[in-house]
């Protein structure tokens, strides 16, 4: 089998993990909430709003106050919504499993073995001063 073929596996087998399923479950539950969406095409309507009232040479400050208001009432709303939340930690345990896979592969284009690289200590605690793992 040649790596291309071994990289078709592999994504097939990304595709089988709950990780990826439950993250494709939650993404589709969003997409059919009417509400949910209604509510994302009002945040990002109110951005635009937003960006042309602030370029305006005649911008008014009360108009720009209530926009930002609004912005971020609705990014509350959108962000608590139970199938957003449930949404978000499946994509975060997505993210970190491709993090995971991403990094295996890289460490392992740079020669080191890959039976060797401990992935808990390539866990991103949040100081980049040190680590080497995102880049």
């Amino acid at each position: 089998m040649d790596i291309i073929e071994m990289t078709r596996e592999l994504g097939k087998a990304i595709q089988s993990d709950d990780r990826y399923i439950a993250y494709c479950l939650a993404k589709q539950a969003n997409d059919e909430d009417e509400q949910l969406q209604n509510l994302i095409n009002a945040f990002n309507l109110k951005r635009v709003e937003l960006q042309m009232e602030i370029s305006k040479p005649d911008k008014n400050d009360e108009t720009i106050q209530e926009l930002n208001n609004l912005i971020k009432d609705t990014y509350q709303k959108i962000m608590t919504n139970p199938k957003m939340m449930i949404y978000n930690n499946t994509k975060s345990a997505m993210d970190e499993l491709m993090s995971q896979i991403n990094n295996i592969i890289t460490m392992s284009a740079n020669g080191i073995n890959p039976d060797e690289i401990d992935l808990e200590s390539l866990s991103c605690a949040g100081d980049c001063s040190s680590c080497g793992g995102c880049g």
